[in-house]
């Protein structure tokens, strides 16, 4: 003979473990897709500059984007990436770069260094005087240099570290991670 409250028994308790097996899956479920969506949100949260056009004069169209990077002391810089087209349609690349004033000097006889994190080192020229109407005395924090001719040669997932020359001081370091080299490059690649 069946004995039917022994039945009910174990199927109650096989009832109660399915739950709780099924409660543990679906608690994992929800905690890996926080864990990675969130790593996503915290990854990417740097990256969300945008990339602005503006008519800088008649004819003449500058898109731009601006990121904010941190040097090894913590110090925040202001990178401007832009190209410039004028009327004649000869685009030019640049990276402006400002820290804040009274924080360094930067040498503008030396060449902003491009190293990427498997070593290879590129130089952009220093095109600051370009910029300062009042040449006798310059921004001291504020530096642009020429990236057109080093854009092709970027890998956009490779980070780069660029090293600013700074007077009486150490050399400045900025990390720049992926997606802002890929924006450059998106800029530089934009139909005028």
């Amino acid at each position: 003979m069946i004995n039917f409250s022994l039945l009910t028994r174990e199927i109650l308790l096989m009832g109660r473990y399915i739950y709780q097996v099924f409660s543990q899956f679906i608690l994992l479920i929800t905690l890996t897709l926080t864990i990675f969506l969130g790593s996503e949100l915290i990854i990417n949260s740097h990256a969300v500059a945008a990339i602005s056009q503006l008519e800088e004069a008649p004819g003449q169209i500058v898109y731009q984007a601006r990121q904010t990077l941190k040097d090894r002391h913590g110090n925040s810089w202001q990178a401007i990436a832009f190209k410039r087209v004028p009327p004649n349609g000869k685009a030019t690349f640049e990276l402006r770069l400002v820290g804040f004033p009274g924080v360094t000097v930067i040498d503008r006889t030396k060449p902003l260094v491009l190293t990427d994190s498997m070593g290879k080192m590129l130089t952009a020229n220093d095109t600051s005087s370009t910029i300062f109407t009042d040449l006798a005395s310059p921004e001291p924090n504020v530096g642009q240099y020429n990236l057109q001719p080093l854009l092709a040669q970027l890998q956009a997932e490779i980070p780069l570290e660029l090293t600013i020359a700074a007077i009486d001081s150490e050399a400045i370091n900025l990390s720049v991670p992926p997606s802002f080299v890929e924006e450059w490059q998106t800029i530089f690649t934009s139909k005028e």
